[in-house]
């Protein structure tokens, strides 16, 4: 179980790297910080303590659900899905500065993890709480890319 989080823990942090090289200055940035925002958009450090705790408890589900699960392969695909629209997300808006584009692939990402959620919720029952983090920030997430997109 150790090495699976382990495992795990390094594809998920390495996720959030690749997709914050791409990032440039992000949050700090002068496009950033020119656009619109929710009233509900929390200070910019609190992005790096949800994704660093969202990513700790994630990598604790995949764990638990590689170490039951008998379909490995339909999660591998359900995860390298999700791996790809978590990396792409960051210069999708940071870079690129395309905001629509970035809320469609936040809303597939939200919807694939609600999915993983509730598929596998009779596989790990209550141990689809280390999953929770992950989409209800990804909840708010999504209505903050959806403000900027409708509001600049």
């Amino acid at each position: 179980m150790i090495y699976k989080f382990l495992v795990f823990l390094a594809i998920n942090f390495g996720a959030l790297a690749l997709g914050g090289l791409f990032t440039g200055k992000g949050v700090p940035s002068d496009w950033y910080n020119s656009l619109s925002k929710a009233p509900w958009t929390p200070p910019g450090w609190v992005f790096g303590a949800a994704w660093t705790t969202i990513m700790i408890c994630f990598s604790l589900y995949m764990a638990k659900l590689w170490s039951v699960t008998e379909d490995k392969t339909f999660l591998v695909i359900l995860f390298l899905i999700q791996w790809v629209l978590n990396v792409s997300w960051n210069p999708t808006f940071f870079y690129y500065h395309n905001v629509l584009t970035a809320l469609v692939v936040i809303c597939m990402l939200t919807l694939l993890i609600g999915f993983i959620l509730f598929y596998y919720w009779k596989t790990l029952k209550f141990e689809s709480i280390f999953i929770a983090p992950y989409f209800i920030w990804l909840l708010i997430a999504t209505s903050l890319n959806g403000f900027i997109f409708f509001k600049n």
